[in-house]
């Protein structure tokens, strides 16, 4: 399937995944009976108490990218987004999950694209992470990157690991959608590159 093919098939999935119409694969579990809880009974948590707890809890960082979607006038720019919300998720089949905001203006662009490259960031790329973590602007100006040897999509220069995949599912999660991608290509780089890392607020 080319790049035309799976991005309309991720279009379709998006639009399949909001209708109520959308068929369940699954038989679902009998939903429990529902009520609103009491402020008395579990005191709201509060955003800012929300992170700094969580933040303890230390995570890689990477840049999701995907190839420029052909528009009217031609071959659209790549697309990218700092992400510390990915893992692994399946080994058979090859699985991999990022959580990525509902209101993100980068994510509507990788849907259409419906591919999608994860660069595992080096201990160096520090600067390189905080020109993808901005909203607007050309991300991509003076980047070094190849592309994807599937999906096409920018895989960074000097990054120590990607994971080159089409959108196999999103769900939803919040405030978050819920990303999986199947992998169709992944590698590394030589060397013992040590991984950079974000915790309690700053990158370590």
């Amino acid at each position: 399937m080319g790049q035309a093919g799976m991005a309309a098939a991720a279009v379709r999935y998006l639009r399949s995944a909001s209708s109520p119409e959308a068929a369940n694969p699954v038989d679902p579990l009998p939903r429990p009976d529902l009520r609103a809880v009491g402020t008395d009974e579990r005191p709201p948590i509060e955003p800012t108490e929300f992170r700094r707890v969580l933040g303890h809890f230390p995570s890689g960082v990477t840049v999701v990218t995907a190839p420029g979607v052909a528009d009217g006038e031609g071959d659209g720019p790549p697309a990218g987004f700092a992400c510390q919300s990915f893992s692994s998720l399946s080994l058979d089949p090859p699985l991999v999950a990022f959580m990525v905001g509902r209101t993100s203006t980068t994510w509507p662009r990788v849907a259409r694209a419906g591919v999608f490259c994860v660069n595992v960031l080096g201990a160096h790329q520090e600067a390189l992470c905080r020109g993808f973590a901005v909203s607007g602007g050309d991300k991509f100006a003076d980047v070094a990157y190849d592309a994807a040897p599937v999906s096409g999509a920018p895989r960074l220069a000097g990054a120590p690991a990607w994971i080159d995949c089409t959108i196999h599912a999103v769900h939803p999660g919040g405030d978050h959608l819920i990303v999986i991608g199947r992998v169709h290509a992944l590698g590394t780089t030589d060397g013992d590159e040590p991984p950079l890392l974000f915790h309690k607020g700053r990158f370590v």
